[in-house]
């Protein structure tokens, strides 16, 4: 019988007997190290459960303070006439003013937020996302001559570039509402809205520049040798008529497009009460009132509907019941697993059995 050779056996590849290899070093500082019992674990579900259950009603109550009213003027009041015209005439996008009545059940105080809002369309296809140029909108000059190949089919149109290119901004919402209130025994009143400010900070100041100009240099000119995106009414120069530099890429309407919504059904701002003026110094009074739309934006391909969206908001935001849903839902299913494990517990731990035999 040879000699059993080293290292070929079943302790061969056992590590080294010393206090690092075998983990016996001790720990830096305190060692602590939880004991999950069911005196420990099933009070911190309860609590878990109660702490979800006090949000959820808190920020139900914070949901319930809030006014919104929609008012849908896809085919109400006199805008059907023109959603025929539209069906048409989608390529010249006619004029078309039609007008809706709607009643403010009671007085909203406070700052009030107008918003219009489309339903059924999807500004988060991939495709759609990335037709865009944001070299562009930051006013360089060589995107502005030649835009981004993402932008294709919107980039060019009989040879001459688009600016602002792309899918994203070629769809931009152009409706335009004026909102009347008709107090009783009284002549009717315009509701003053403010149209600027209206976008992010950020967007407004670092992601949408013009290209630069002078004093003898306008903005039109800035543009010039570019066109206008196929289903526009007016060039990106002259996008706002009130005599404000609001206009090209800085324009709010434009900035707040171009920032795409998540889900197919979204709002976005229009406008702002201007509660300098009465009778709104105290917010939106209750009572009738009306919108004349200036309806250009058709929603009959891709079966979407609009609304007019009247909020308030509070710290929280709009009215939106996802959260407060969510906490109280999840408040439901904590409760209901730590009756479960309370129950099992009561059965079976007490006894002192061993629950891994």
């Amino acid at each position: 019988m040879g000699k059993k050779q080293a290292g070929t056996g079943p302790l061969s590849r056992r590590p080294d007997n010393s206090a690092f290899k075998q983990q016996r070093l001790p720990a830096p500082g305190l060692v602590w190290s939880p004991s999950l019992t069911a005196q420990t674990v099933l009070p911190t579900f309860y609590i878990l459960s109660l702490v979800c259950l006090f949000l959820g009603i808190w920020l139900l109550i914070t949901v319930e303070n809030t006014y919104e009213l929609k008012v849908d003027y896809t085919n109400a009041g006199t805008c059907d006439q023109c959603v025929e015209m539209l069906n048409h005439t989608i390529h010249t996008r006619g004029a078309c003013i039609c007008s809706v009545s709607f009643y403010v059940s009671k007085n909203v105080s406070g700052d009030v937020f107008f918003y219009y809002g489309l339903r059924n369309f999807h500004q988060n296809l991939r495709r759609y996302m990335d037709s865009r140029d944001d070299a562009q909108m930051v006013g360089r000059k060589n995107n502005l001559k030649a835009p981004s190949s993402y932008c294709a089919p919107f980039d060019r149109a009989n040879g001459s570039p688009i600016a602002p290119c792309g899918a994203v901004a070629n769809s931009m919402f152009n409706d335009t509402f004026e909102v009347k209130y008709y107090p009783t025994n009284e002549p009717e009143v315009k509701v003053p809205l403010y149209r600027k400010g209206i976008s992010w900070y950020t967007d407004k100041n670092v992601k949408f520049r013009n290209p630069p100009t002078n004093n003898t240099f306008t903005l039109r000119q800035a543009f010039e040798g570019t066109i206008q995106p196929l289903y526009w009414q007016r060039p990106v120069y002259d996008l706002d008529d009130t005599g404000s530099n609001n206009n090209g890429f800085i324009n709010d309407d434009l900035i707040v497009w171009m920032r795409e919504a998540a889900f197919p059904n979204f709002k976005k701002l229009y406008g702002v009460l201007n509660r300098a003026q009465e009778p709104f110094t105290q917010g939106l009074p209750a009572g009738n009132y009306s919108i004349s739309i200036n309806y250009n934006f058709p929603v009959e391909p891709f079966r979407g509907q609009k609304e007019l969206v009247i909020s308030t908001v509070t710290w929280f935001g709009g009215q939106n019941y996802f959260l407060p849903i969510a906490y109280l839902v999840t408040s439901g299913l904590i409760l209901v697993a730590a009756i479960a494990l309370t129950t099992v517990f009561v059965k079976v731990g007490r006894q002192g059995k061993n629950m891994e035999e």
